[in-house]
C-alpha cells in the first residue's frame, strides 16, 4: 500500500470526517445539539462525496476501501453510547448495535486467520442498518433542537428499523459467510492441484 493513497482527495475527506467525531461529541456533552447536528450532516454529506469523488478521479484505492467503513462505524459507535450516556437513546439499541458489531469484526478476525478468507463486503440488510443507525441519530438530535410530532415519530421509526435491521443483517452475515467459506474451501484444491501440476511441469 502506497503512502500517496493517504493524500488522495477522497481519502483525505474520509480522514476529515474522522476528525469530526469529537467536535460532535463535545457539542453533544455541552448540550449544543444544533451544532452537533450541524456537523454530523457534514459528516454524512462528506461520506457521500468521497465515493464519489473516488469514482469520477478515479481514485479508488485499497486504502480507501478500508477506510470509508472504519470512518462510518467510528462515528455512529462513539454517537450511539454518547446518546445513550444523555438518555436520548435508550440503552438496548446501543447494546444491540455494539454487540452486532463487535461480533462481525470478531468473527472476521478468526475466519481470515483460520482460512485467510477476505470476502467481507457488506449485504444489502448491512447496508440497510447503517442507513437506518445514520437516520436515527439524525432524527435523535433534531429533536432535541426542534420537538415536533413529526420528528419523534421519524426517530421512532428508525430506531425501531436500526434494532430490527441489526438483527436481521447479523443472521444473514452468519448465512453469507458460510456461503463464502464453503465456496473459499471447495476453491483450494483446485488451486493446490494447479500448484502441483505447475511443480510437476518444472520439476521434468
Amino acid at each position: 500500500m502506497k503512502i500517496s493513497q493517504v493524500f488522495t482527495a477522497p481519502n483525505q475527506l474520509t480522514l476529515l470526517r474522522m476528525a469530526f467525531v469529537p467536535f460532535i461529541v463535545i457539542e453533544l456533552v455541552d448540550g449544543r445539539y444544533f451544532w452537533a447536528l450541524v456537523l454530523f450532516v457534514v459528516a454524512g454529506f462528506s461520506d457521500g462525496l468521497d465515493g464519489l469523488l473516488a469514482r469520477k478521479l478515479h481514485q479508488q484505492t485499497l486504502l480507501g476501501q478500508y477506510l470509508d467503513p472504519i470512518a462510518d462505524k467510528l462515528l455512529l459507535s462513539t454517537m450511539f453510547p454518547v446518546l445513550s450516556i444523555l438518555h436520548k437513546i435508550p440503552w438496548k439499541f446501543t447494546v444491540l448495535v455494539f454487540s452486532r458489531d463487535v461480533s462481525i469484526l470478531a468473527a472476521s478476525a478468526v475466519l481470515f486467520a483460520i482460512s485467510g478468507l477476505r470476502d467481507f463486503r457488506p449485504s444489502i440488510f448491512g447496508k440497510a442498518n447503517t442507513f437506518s443507525q445514520i437516520a436515527a441519530v439524525f432524527f435523535v438530535m433534531l429533536h432535541e433542537v426542534r420537538r415536533t410530532r413529526w420528528i419523534w415519530i421519524s426517530r421512532t421509526i428508525f430506531l425501531r428499523a436500526t434494532f430490527a435491521f441489526t438483527i436481521i443483517s447479523a443472521l444473514h452475515y452468519v448465512f453469507l459467510v458460510q456461503h463464502r467459506l464453503r465456496a473459499h474451501t471447495h476453491a483450494l484444491p483446485s488451486h493446490s492441484a494447479t500448484d502441483s501440476s505447475h511443480a510437476g511441469i518444472n520439476a521434468s
